[in-house]
């Protein structure tokens, strides 16, 4: 590989090195942010471990949604769960790998099913899976 010019290599360096610094934003920033990517990662409590699934998303009148198929592990808590949900993490990112900027949102918050056949055609015509399966 040719080597880049000592002047370029100086620059770069100084790119790398300024002040990073870590900002709490707002739901609504958040929520922006979320809506910006297709994917992220849920967190949730699998036989007292946590288990992390990739899993695409859509923000939606401010929720965020999933899709998961009917035999997901996920999917199973929920389904015990009724009414008061499971407890999980997303976590969700847009980093540029050249500049080492960007952004990184975790939310914390209950999970629920939806249930109203509507909602689930509309969701499953919006939410494009990274992986196929009878979802």
């Amino acid at each position: 590989m040719p080597q880049q010019p000592r002047a370029a290599r100086e620059e770069a360096r100084g790119a790398h090195t300024t002040s990073r610094r870590s900002v709490e934003l707002d739901g609504c920033d958040a929520l922006r942010l979320l809506g910006s990517v297709p994917m992220g990662r849920i967190v949730f409590t699998l036989y007292a471990l946590s288990a992390i699934r990739p899993v695409n998303h859509i923000v939606d009148d401010g929720e965020m949604v999933i899709l998961t198929h009917e035999g997901a592990a996920l999917t199973a808590q929920a389904q015990q769960a009724g009414a008061e949900g499971v407890v999980v993490a997303y976590e969700a990112d847009g980093i540029d790998h050249c500049t080492r900027l960007g952004w990184s949102v975790v939310a914390t918050g209950y999970c629920h099913l939806v249930t109203d056949p509507q909602d689930v055609a509309r969701y499953r015509s919006l939410i494009h899976p990274w992986l196929i399966s009878n979802v």
